[in-house]
């Protein structure tokens, strides 16, 4: 994961291809598990919002996978709504909750400023940002998971060492 994320890094417009390509898959599949599941219980008092919500995630993931190239602005969009409205929501909690949580509420507020200044980079290089932010993005994400993992493994390679074993429970014969 830390290779891919920094790969991903390096050439995000190659890394946006199969992001654009995992959504669109990953609606296709949801439109049809929600289709044949209502279809199998069609007595559902929300049958038919269900089922045009099924149909429209199969149709945005046929439309993702058929034109990627173009589906990658609209992803870009998406994301600039997501950080922008996040990035508020974010900054208004940490304020409102700064006597609650009297340590923490500046890491929040941080967070939330860097929500907005994300959006505002994509932004002021629309339309060129579309060509490296899902690749950034995704990059980010693989190094950090990646860093998780083994940052999680080894800790629990080095509590292994100072556990003592638990013997055995003995047998009645």
């Amino acid at each position: 994961m830390l290779i891919h994320g920094g790969l991903a890094i390096a050439v995000p417009v190659v890394a946006r291809m199969p992001v654009d390509l995992f959504i669109g898959w990953l609606f296709v599949v949801a439109g049809v598990i929600g289709l044949a599941t209502i279809l199998a219980t069609y007595d559902v008092p929300a049958f038919r919002w269900i089922l045009v919500t099924a149909a429209l995630s199969i149709a945005a993931g046929m439309l993702l996978l058929s034109r990627p190239l173009e589906s990658a602005a609209s992803l870009t969009i998406v994301l600039v709504a997501l950080f922008a409205a996040e990035g508020v929501c974010q900054i208004a909690t940490s304020i409102a909750y700064r006597k609650v949580i009297a340590f923490s509420w500046r890491w929040m507020l941080a967070s939330g400023i860097v929500d907005l200044a994300m959006a505002a980079i994509m932004i002021a290089f629309w339309p060129i940002s579309a060509a490296w932010v899902l690749g950034s993005f995704v990059g980010v994400n693989l190094m950090t998971s990646g860093a998780a993992i083994v940052t999680a493994a080894l800790a629990a390679r080095s509590f292994a060492g100072l556990a003592a074993p638990v013997p055995a429970p003995a047998r009645l014969t």
